[in-house]
């Protein structure tokens, strides 16, 4: 694994764009009256943010060393 900042920017931002493009679907279906496939696709799409976040501070240590 290249120890760029760059390659860790470019592997992050994705799966991030993915978990907000999650949350926003599940705001949708909340609005539009399917409460329970809206809440969870927001769920799974903060997790998805979450896990995002974990493996950014993982990396980030691992990329000062």
């Amino acid at each position: 694994m290249p120890k760029d900042p760059q390659f860790l920017y470019m592997v992050l931002i994705l799966p991030t764009l993915f978990g907000l493009t999650l949350v926003g679907d599940g705001i949708h279906k909340a609005v539009d009256d399917d409460m329970a496939h809206g809440v969870l696709s927001i769920a799974f799409g903060i997790g998805f943010i979450l896990v995002v976040i974990f493996a950014f501070i993982f990396f980030a240590s691992y990329f000062r060393a």
